[in-house]
């Protein structure tokens, strides 16, 4: 048994070097390269480039079309001509060939102001496009900040399960001590025994489950999963977050809500450019051609023309089978739609930042109380080692110390780390996110 605590204490002694000897990893540094590789980053940055693009008046419609053309081909034919008078005339393999080069300009320069209501919908969509790109950022934001947290917890969590195996280590050794001075039972030793490979198969899952949660962060951040790495051992709360200024920042700052706003807009804009085919559509159109041709069987052999072509158009669409009518009805339930998806989604909004808030101020309370129940059964463990060591108190006396001593840390870092994930949500919810989260 001596030989496998010592191989076990090797062991621990590895780790330790193992663990100094790691990258040291800040939140700051977490969240720097997670915004430089987060692949949900990059895609929402190509779609705000597109989004950018689009947004043209070449793309509304409000400038001219100009298309070249040219077109080059003929024929070979066999003929024969009977005059009215006279002998027939035959001709064999005629060659006939034409030559057109031209281009043609159109420039709608009213439409019912259906072109402007369409850049203005274009100019709305990039600021959707910006938006989605903020809410992809702020979304990693917080995963990254959730999952570096984590990784926190679980390697506090680690460092109480160890300092479990220290205390069991020390109670094996008394139990020996107690026997072979003739004072103890061969029970108490089994007993004892049992109790350290407890406590040494919940280290080992608790190791497993912070190497879980490293491959988890070292996955968002897009970088090799079997990295390994240290990170600070404090959950530092914000703990003057206060209701009323949140919900402000939440009406204003909150991509779902700002989406929502622009979507409203967007099915006005759409009613606007549906109407605008009430009005008459006039064109401008312009062109230049070039003509070569020749005939060895017409009347003129040869033929050659170029010049110019204006003129204007206009329409106006008097009947379409009440599509007009149908499109305009749609476009106005769309607005309705819009607006009841923006009070639904400011309601949602409230809702979620109101039972965040509530979490978060029964989680704060729950800290001070764990904190407060950590010193206690701290003080208690100190106590009841001491009269273990004196030999007036019982083995299982003592576990139970040693239990409710791991229980009271491990739920004071569990209401940490749950304080800490509400903190992060009221912040996601807001929009408030930032590097110094």
């Amino acid at each position: 048994m001596i030989k496998r605590i010592n191989l076990f204490i090797l062991l621990l002694s590895t780790f330790s070097f193992a663990v100094k000897a790691q990258e040291k990893l800040t939140l700051q540094d977490a969240i720097s390269i997670a915004m430089q590789n987060n692949y949900d980053i990059k895609i929402s940055q190509n779609g705000v480039k597109i989004a950018k693009n689009n947004a043209n008046i070449g793309n509304a419609g409000m400038l001219p079309n100009l298309t070249g053309t040219y077109s080059n081909g003929g024929s070979i034919q066999n003929t024969r001509q009977t005059p009215a008078t006279g002998a027939d005339r035959v001709i064999t393999g005629a060659r006939s060939t034409n030559n057109d080069i031209g281009a043609d300009l159109n420039w709608t320069v009213f439409d019912g102001f259906s072109m402007f209501a369409n850049y203005d919908r274009l100019k709305e969509l990039q600021k959707q496009g910006e938006l989605n790109s903020r809410l992809a950022i702020l979304t990693t934001i917080a995963d990254v900040i959730s999952a570096y947290y984590d990784v926190v917890r679980q390697q506090k969590l680690v460092i109480a399960a160890d300092s479990a195996i220290d205390i069991s280590v020390f109670r094996e050794k008394i139990a020996k001590t107690k026997l072979q001075l003739g004072r103890g039972s061969k029970l108490d030793v089994l007993t004892a025994q049992v109790d350290y490979n407890t406590d040494t198969s919940n280290y080992l899952q608790q190791k497993n489950n912070l190497q879980v949660a490293k491959v988890r962060l070292n996955q968002l951040m897009v970088r090799n999963v079997n990295l390994t790495f240290s990170v600070d051992n404090d959950i530092n709360i914000d703990q003057a977050l206060i209701y009323s200024q949140l919900a402000e920042l939440s009406q204003k700052q909150n991509p779902n809500v700002q989406n929502a706003f622009i979507n409203q807009r967007v099915a006005a804009l759409n009613l606007k450019s549906i109407k605008g085919a009430r009005y008459p559509v006039v064109s401008l159109n312009s062109g230049y051609s070039r003509t070569n041709s020749t005939s060895p069987t017409g009347f003129n052999q040869k033929f050659a023309a170029n010049g110019f072509t204006y003129g204007v158009t206009a329409s106006l669409n008097i009947f379409n089978g009440f599509l007009q009518r149908q499109q305009e009805r749609n476009a106005k339930l769309d607005i309705e739609n819009s607006s009841l998806n923006l009070d639904k989604t400011k309601l949602d909004i409230s809702s979620q930042l109101l039972t965040a808030y509530q979490n978060y101020s029964t989680y704060l309370d729950l800290v001070k109380l764990e904190q407060r129940n950590v010193d206690i059964a701290k003080e208690n463990l100190d106590i009841t080692l001491a009269k273990y060591r004196l030999g007036s108190i019982a083995p299982l006396e003592l576990r139970e110390a040693q239990r409710n001593s791991i229980d009271a840390q491990n739920r004071f870092i569990e209401m940490q780390y749950q304080a800490k994930l509400s903190e992060i949500t009221l912040k996601e919810i807001s929009g408030n996110i930032n590097l110094s989260n």
